[in-house]
Order: C-alpha cells, then structure tokens, then sequence
C-alpha cells in the first residue's frame, strides 16, 4: 500500500486534543484558524504522497556518494527537493519579513512528521534549514538575517549544523575547532566536524554551516565556544554564491541506515566565516537551533511509525496463512495485538509531539513563563518517546512481516534501520532523561506538577463518561506525581539520572494515555474511543513497574566494579 497521509489524524488531534484552539486564538496567529489546518496540511500530504514517498527506495539503494570530492544524491532527490521548496514548506514557520510563512510550529511540526514517515533521508536537509532559519532569526546581526534568510527559507540554499568532532560529542565543551579574528570583521575558521547530516548536495545553490569554534581567548569548555555562519561558497557583491570557501567534505560515513542523507566529515581550513550572536555565546544560539531540531527528531520518529505501521497493515491484510474469517494474518490475535499497539503508540507519541508544539507557539505567543515551561518540559519527552516509539514500530513491523520482514525487497526493515539513529542523534534519549530530570527539575517540579494537575482534572471531568479509563488514568497521575516529588528532593543527582529513562518513559505513558481519553470522549463510539480502551487497558500499566525502577536510586548501578562487569 502506498504511504497515505494522515491528514485527518493531524485534525482531529489539533481540533479536540492538544488545543491548537489556543495557538489560533492569539493576536501572533489569529490568521492560522482551524478552517486553514485542513487545507494546509492536505497540500502537504499531496506532496508527500505523490513526490516524496516514491523516493523511500531509492535512498536506500542508491545513496549519496562523493565523487572526485563532489557529492552526488540518490536519484530524485533533487527534484524532491525542488518540490519541497517550492510549496513554501522549508519557511513555513520562517518571519514573513524575508520570505517564510509565519505560521505556527503546530504546523510545521505536522508537516515535517509527514515527510519523515514519505522519505527521512530527504526530509532531514530541510530539517536542518529550518534550525538554521530560527538560530539566525533569533542570533544573527541584521546584514546576516537580509543576506542568508530569503534563501533558506525558498531552498536556493540550504542550511547545516556543525557541532561534533571526533574527541567531543555529547561533551560539546571538548571541541578543538578553532577560529581567528580576521581584519575585516569576518572570521578564519579551522578544524574538523563529523556526522554532519547533509553537508553537502547537489542540488541548493549554497550550504550554509553553522559551525562551533573557539577563539583565542575562548575560556576551556562551553562558555568559550563561539558561533560561526560558515557558507560553502563565499557571497558575492550582489549577495549570489560567488568562489569556493576554504572547507570541504573529507568523506561520507557508511551507516547503518539513512543512506540517502549524506552524513560528511568536514574540514575546515582557514574558511571565512562571521559570528552569530556574541563571542563566547555560541552555545546559547546553538541551543536554539538544537531545541527546534529536538521537536524535529521526535516527530521524524512518530514519522517513520506512521509510515512502518501502514505498510506492516497492508501486509497483513494481504498476507493469507491459516483458517481465518479473511483467510490473512490480520486476523489473528497475535498480529492483531500487534498492529494495535503500534497504532495506539503513534496516536500517543504524535499527540505529545503536537502538544509541545503548541506550548512552542503559545510561549512564542505570550512570552508566558509558564508556557515556555511547559515547551521545555515537553521538549525531551516528545524527542525521546517518539523516537522509541519509532524505533519500536519499525521492529513490530518487521516482525508482522515475518521471514519476508528480514528479507530487504518489501522495505519493512529500511524502517527500522533508517530510525535506529534518532534515539541517538540531537542529544541520546538518555541525555534527555537526564535533562528532565535535571534542568527541567530546577524549578522544583512545579512545570510537571502544573501538568499532572491538568491531567488530572481531565480525568475527572471523563469519570461521567468513562469512569473505568478516567479512574485509571487518575491513578497513574497520581503514582508518577509521587515520583516526580521523588526525583525533586534527591540531592545526588546521580540518583535522579539512574532512573531517568523509566521515569520519562513513564511520563510519556501517562501523557498519553491522558490524551487518549480526551480523544474518546471527542470520538464516544468510535475507532479513537475504541483505541483509547486498549492503550489505558493493556499499555498504560506498564508506568508501574516503569516508576519503581524510577526509584531505585544510583547504589545498585555502582556496587557492580567494572571489573565485575568484564568478569
């Protein structure tokens, strides 16, 4: 079966679930109403379906490679490209002043979740513009803004994030590239960068790197790392990509999955470059492109899920084995099980993705503190269950497909392989556990406890209707809430960060099994309520066992040496 966009999935969640109504109803997107959802998201699924989907295989069989030190892309990808730029879908959130929508990150977020699930090796390049496009809205000085952003944001150039070297990855502060201040005002750039996702292609007339560097007198670690808008090929007089710039691309990474998104090592020589923000604050700007991008990656997760779910469903409407009603495996209770768990996750992981997305607008919106509390504590949730949840999916799919799952023609297992990288890159899901439960936790829970008091007052107004699934989320509520109040008094952070993935893994389970309900009590009587029975029922129990290993504290990591784990 052909990829089909959910576009009426998408609806549904922003019109009775995640409350895009209150995105809508600000002065910032009065403009982006409920009536311009359907339309918007519908020309994009067209494009996904009918442009970016073809484009799945060919990725996978016919990667980038570099040839003579030119890059090459998989066939089509141009074209796909092309297409991507030219419905507007690279700037949709970008200012209006150069070029870019305006439109709210509920939407974007939906769009890009949809191209992720069509073909994630493309859609990863305008991923990393549009990080670019809100770093230098946000950093950049206003002769950078009026060069760089109109050509991002209509894809005649594309944007990159250079930040990990070989001896400094998620220890950011350890990196050794280095710049120097040139006469000019513009800066010399010099070192090496690895897995730089589409740092490089054939078919944008520029590749804009924003690259991390240290100065001179840069102190040791994060405070002494400057930012740097580094472009392929230096502009000319009339602001057009003029002569080469000092860089290039070493080499391609040969990966595991992705093959279709060039993964480069860059070097860098003496490349001419200009600051982003202020010295020595380059993290600061970095982190903005890095927080979009997080949303980014969980939705590329919820994405690939959607799209291994559909096609593991077509299989199994196909497939006949047995005696059964249909005479396929659809009807079997285990490929049942099956199929409905991975829907039931999607639903969950898209709607938490949505959610955060909206909390990104309205904080926008508002400038509320409260709201750009919720966006950040929504930030790693939505990274790092969405991205399990793709993970998961794809392997659920692979086994519905059974011996052909393992075979490579019926494309169940590029899914898998091509999502295994989002629990890792944009921070590992374990640096985001860790992140809830620290920074997230500075404010002494109060952001999660404003949440869970919502859930459970949901869950309250749902006992009139469905008193067995509102019960059963309100008791969950209140078990994670117990552990919350556990984390924030532990001192040893060592503590908090040893039960950080179950107790974000348990979050998530409670968030969606919260916005479950809220979707059967919009749907009494149909498929959604239907679902939402068996994800309260069969897979919300799991924050439990989730939540006591939560508790469990750091001394049972550490007793074991690492001599006894050599043993």
């Amino acid at each position: 079966m052909p990829y089909r966009a959910p576009v009426s999935d998408y609806e549904f969640l922003l019109r009775h679930v995640v409350g895009f109504d209150q995105v809508s109803a600000t002065d910032r997107f009065s403009e982006a109403g409920l009536d311009m959802v359907g339309p918007i998201l519908t020309e994009a699924g067209k494009m996904c379906e009918a442009v970016m989907a073809p484009l799945q295989r060919n990725g996978d069989l016919h990667p980038a490679r570099l040839e003579n030190g030119v890059l090459r892309t998989s066939p089509g990808f141009a074209e796909g490209w092309k297409a991507i730029a030219d419905g507007g879908w690279i700037g949709m959130s970008g200012n209006p002043e150069y070029g870019g929508m305006g439109l709210p990150m509920t939407l974007t977020t939906s769009v890009n979740e949809m191209m992720s699930a069509a073909c994630l090796s493309l859609q990863l390049a305008p991923l990393m513009s549009q990080g670019q496009i809100e770093a230098l809205e946000h950093h950049a000085s206003d002769a950078l803004k009026d060069l760089y952003l109109p050509k991002l944001i209509s894809g005649e150039w594309a944007g990159t994030m250079n930040l990990t070297e070989p001896q400094a990855g998620s220890d950011v502060g350890a990196l050794s590239s280095r710049a120097e201040r040139n006469a000019d005002g513009t800066y010399a750039i010099s070192g090496q960068k690895i897995f730089i996702s589409w740092g490089d292609n054939d078919f944008s007339g520029n590749i804009c790197h924003l690259v991390l560097a240290r100065l001179p007198d840069g102190v040791p670690g994060t405070k002494g790392i400057s930012l740097f808008l580094v472009p392929k090929r230096l502009p000319d007089a009339n602001g057009d990509a003029g002569v080469a710039n000092n860089l290039k691309v070493v080499s391609l990474e040969h990966k595991m999955g992705l093959h279709g998104s060039p993964t480069c090592v860059m070097q860098y020589d003496g490349a001419t470059g200009w600051l982003v923000g202020k010295e020595h604050g380059g993290m600061a700007a970095m982190f903005t492109m890095m927080n979009n991008a997080r949303l980014g990656v969980g939705g590329q997760g919820v994405g690939v899920a959607e799209g291994a779910y559909q096609h593991a469903l077509a299989y199994a409407q196909e497939r006949k084995q047995g005696k059964t009603p249909s005479g396929t495996i659809i009807d079997h209770a285990d490929v049942r099980r099956m199929l409905t768990t991975m829907k039931a996750d999607v639903f969950a992981s898209r709607a938490i993705m949505l959610a955060c997305a909206v909390a990104i607008d309205m904080s926008v919106a508002t400038d509320d503190p409260e709201w750009h509390a919720r966006a950040a504590l929504l930030t790693p949730i939505a990274k790092a269950f969405g991205t399990d949840v793709g993970i998961e999916v794809a392997q659920t799919g692979v086994q519905v497909h059974g011996g052909m799952g393992y075979i490579e023609e019926t494309g169940a297992a590029q899914y898998a392989r091509d999502v295994r990288v989002t629990a890792i890159y944009e921070g590992t899901n374990g640096i985001q556990a860790m992140d809830l439960v620290g920074r997230k936790m500075m404010d002494a829970g109060e952001a999660a406890f404003r949440l869970l008091d919502e859930i459970e007052t949901g869950a309250e107004n749902a006992r009139a209707t469905h008193p067995v699934m509102a019960e059963a989320v309100w008791q969950a509520t209140e078990s994670l809430r117990e552990t919350t109040e556990w984390m924030v008094a532990r001192d040893d952070m060592n503590d908090r960060f040893a039960g950080a993935v179950p107790y974000l893994r348990a979050f998530a389970r409670v968030l969606g099994a919260h916005y479950h309900l809220v979707a059967a009590q919009a749907d009494k009587g149909g498929a959604r309520e239907r679902l939402a029975r068996f994800y309260i029922t069969r897979m919300l129990p799991e924050h439990a066992g989730l939540l006591a290993q939560a508790q469990c504290g750091a001394e049972g990591l550490f007793t074991l040496s690492a001599d006894d784990l050599a043993a």
